[in-house]
């Protein structure tokens, strides 16, 4: 499967940033308290400028409506995304499985939504930001079920569904991916011709992304490389806590403590 060179966003970075934070992949739910509780201790302590959440910060996001149910974890998120958002500006970027979240989310939490792919300009370096799944070209499947799912048509299907039919048809999904993922089934990684190519029409040198779950750096050519972030999962052995950081001096990988303690 090909892909074609998408439109690019344009953000620059007012001049008193100093530093700034990506993050993606937490796929935060209400069964990983000790995930949570890392997001929101590192929400409550950001020390940088900006903070960008490049996709499936959760683990799935059913609609909007979900954040007036009482009691109900999305809520809970809400509340501490819009704490961090009065102090510091919070961009937010679609993910694969939460893709859903809509402008009343945006508007609730006080943060700012980010288009798939956006060009960062940051101290006069230029930096391509995704998610990083539209990358995937191998996955033909995956490919074709993005370009329905993110039909206004299919949406407004979805949306109109009662909410516990939507958390139903949620928890099937995440199922299916958890048997995917026990089963051993290999998952396409980011094409690098097309990485380049992004790259190339963006006159970007680098490209942050999340979504492969497979942090690493990668030169691509001569000059461009793409730097893929880490999912979070505080209860792991080593727990995978991490924030990938932008100053003047460059991209640096800061690791988090897990904070959680069991009741």
């Amino acid at each position: 499967m090909t892909t074609t060179v998408p439109r690019f966003e344009e953000l620059a970075a007012p001049s008193h940033w100093r530093t700034v934070d990506f993050i993606s992949d937490l796929h935060l739910q209400a069964s990983e308290p000790a995930t949570v509780d890392a997001f929101t201790h590192y929400l409550a302590h950001a020390s940088a400028d900006a903070l960008f959440i490049l996709g499936d910060l959760f683990e799935v996001w059913v609609g909007d409506d979900a954040m007036a149910e009482p009691g109900s974890f999305e809520a809970r998120g809400c509340t501490a995304l819009a704490a961090a958002s009065r102090r510091i500006p919070v961009y937010f970027m679609h993910g694969n499985r939460d893709f859903l979240a809509g402008p009343g989310f945006a508007q609730h939490c006080g943060i700012t939504l980010l288009a798939d792919p956006t060009v960062l300009t940051f101290a006069g370096q230029r930096y391509l930001l995704s998610h990083g799944d539209l990358l995937c070209i191998d996955d033909v499947d995956y490919q074709r079920f993005r370009v329905q799912a993110r039909s206004s048509a299919w949406q407004q299907q979805f949306l109109s569904q009662p909410l516990a039919t939507r958390r139903a048809q949620a928890r099937g999904i995440r199922q299916q991916s958890e048997a995917r993922k026990q089963s051993g089934a290999s998952y396409a990684d980011v094409d690098h011709p097309a990485a380049i190519a992004w790259l190339k029409a963006a006159g970007a040198h680098t490209l942050i992304h999340g979504h492969t779950h497979k942090p690493a750096t990668h030169t691509l050519a001569p000059g461009l490389q793409r730097v893929v972030l880490s999912d979070w999962d505080a209860a792991a052995y080593p727990p995978r806590l991490e924030t990938l950081r932008l100053s003047a001096a460059g991209l640096e990988r800061v690791k988090l403590a897990p904070t959680y303690q069991p009741s």
